[in-house]
């Protein structure tokens, strides 16, 4: 299976995206996409998966999304992700986004992610108040 190269991939598929506006159920690198847009684009791109989720409203069910991870994705303890694996976090009651774990250049980890009030695709550093909002981890189906 892929190991460190096919972590290294997503991370570096996923930075493709960084600036790329946000777009509700958009899912074009360049052009726009959301929060499930840059994970499915990033895992369909590499041939991880074949899965989409759509037709979710512009603040999206949580129970769904979390539905939809745990049957496309292994779900993993929090302690043992690494780059390439995939954060789902919740802002309020329900988890609604997710991002792609990266690694960030200071040590540590950073989150690439389509974020709305950003506008755009960023990556910003895993800090306390992002791991606070982690409801769950997951990982790639086929990455080791």
């Amino acid at each position: 299976g892929g190991g460190r190269g096919m972590r290294q991939l997503i991370v570096a598929e996923a930075r493709e995206y960084l600036g790329t506006k946000f777009q509700h159920q958009a899912r074009l690198k360049g052009i726009g996409c959301d929060c499930a847009g840059l994970v499915v684009g990033v895992a369909k791109t590499l041939g991880l998966t074949e899965f989409d989720m759509l037709g979710y409203a512009p603040v999206p069910d949580g129970a769904t999304l979390k539905k939809s991870c745990h049957e496309n994705m292994r779900e993993i303890p929090l302690a043992e992700i690494k780059a390439g694996d995939v954060l789902l976090f919740r802002f309020q009651a329900e988890p609604t986004h997710l991002a792609i774990v990266a690694d960030y250049p200071a040590g540590g980890f950073s989150i690439i992610h389509s974020y709305a009030p950003s506008r755009k695709v960023v990556e910003v550093r895993l800090d306390d108040v992002w791991i606070k909002r982690i409801v769950a981890a997951y990982r790639f189906i086929g990455v080791e």
